[in-house]
């Protein structure tokens, strides 16, 4: 049972203003919400990042894009485009507004915001007390008392409404025209993508959670002289010239999607592939709503974003600064990823290769 008010809750707005991974995440809770109340409708406030990922994602029905001054990937703009959000948020006419946050993150502005919008319900976690901003607040006892993954943290929001039963997997659906041009392009290069092979995603938004370009190309050297199968690696646009980088470090035989696929084509690879390598990014969190298994190369910058409900390895170095929660390593030496070595990596994805779950999965 919902509390009062969010019961006969029709028409709520879930407002996740951060990054694809991000706005993944929060898809489990997303789901309880959806459950509690048949017939509820969801739209998702989120940046122009987070928005990409709406029409792989089940559980929602629509999307407005805003880039929030209040996040740290907006760019400077005028203040006028926070009343036209607020404008634009009053038209729809939403019963009530989720605000998913990280411990990091403040609710007050995005509340500030649904409340010049009208939203009668408003529920977020939040530390100060933010009187009328909020009509349900839940306190927040991150990262004092404790560490939530963030999956869960966004589920124990929607539970103290009485919107239980989200637990599962992420959610992203790959579209069946993606999944045949990802199986048409494998083919063009030569990869049987019934047959085992491996997909190396070396890109992330921040450097701090990147693996170094030189380690890429000594792992998929020893990914090679092990036999692990054809490597394919992928990136944004914006990636390519890393990617580049990584291929000519190699001096073995890689394939390259970068810059060449849209997301809903590179969900299709992720989905294909027998073993996903990847940075902390968006990308590994598809992986999770997929199934495949994972080697996360995971930066000690933060520790509630690991995998969640997929089989996977993580790596890193223990550090002294761990958990810094930096986008750029402040000691310089980024020894939580560059002293990772190149055979641990190619172990873990040989280990997620003879797993149960990859057997499993290719007797499909």
């Amino acid at each position: 049972m919902s509390a009062p008010g969010w019961d006969s809750a029709s028409n709520i707005v879930c407002v996740r203003l951060d990054a694809l991974g991000d706005v993944l995440m929060c898809t489990p809770a997303m789901r309880a919400l959806r459950q509690a109340c048949p017939g509820r409708r969801l739209t998702l406030l989120t940046s122009h990042s987070g928005a990409a990922a709406v029409p792989f994602i089940d559980e929602l029905d629509a999307v407005i894009a805003y880039q929030a001054p209040w996040m740290k990937s907006s760019a400077a703009h005028a203040p006028s485009s926070c009343a036209a959000c607020a404008e634009a948020l009053a038209a729809q006419r939403f019963d009530g507004a989720v605000i998913f946050t990280s411990y990091s993150q403040s609710a007050p502005p995005a509340a500030m915001l649904c409340y010049l919008a009208g939203i009668p319900l408003r529920l977020a976690h939040c530390r100060e007390n933010p009187y009328q901003l909020l009509t349900d607040r839940v306190a927040d006892p991150e990262p004092g008392a404790t560490v939530r993954h963030e999956v869960r943290r966004q589920l124990d929001l929607v539970g103290a409404i009485g919107c239980r039963g989200g637990d599962g997997p992420l959610s992203f659906r790959v579209r069946e025209r993606d999944a045949d041009a990802m199986r048409g392009r494998l083919d063009a290069d030569g990869i049987d993508g019934r047959r085992r092979w491996i997909l190396l995603h070396p890109g992330a938004s921040a450097p701090s959670r990147r693996y170094p370009a030189d380690k890429w190309s000594a792992a998929i050297r020893a990914l090679a002289a092990r036999g692990a199968g054809p490597l394919v690696l992928s990136g944004s646009g914006d990636e390519m010239a890393l990617v580049e980088q990584i291929r000519a470090g190699c001096a073995v035989p890689v394939h390259s999607l970068a810059g060449q696929i849209d997301l809903g084509k590179l969900g299709a690879a992720i989905g294909l592939a027998s073993v996903m390598v990847s940075n902390n990014t968006g990308p590994a969190n598809i992986a999770a709503a997929l199934g495949t298994p994972l080697v996360d190369l995971y930066a000690l910058t933060n520790r509630q974003h690991t995998r969640w409900q997929v089989e996977h390895r993580l790596l890193f170095h223990d550090v002294a600064c761990r958990f810094c929660y930096k986008s750029v390593c402040p000691q310089g030496h980024h020894d939580c990823l560059a002293k990772v070595d190149r055979d641990d990596v190619a172990d873990a994805v040989c280990s997620l290769l003879e797993s149960p779950v990859q057997q499993a999965r290719q007797a499909r």
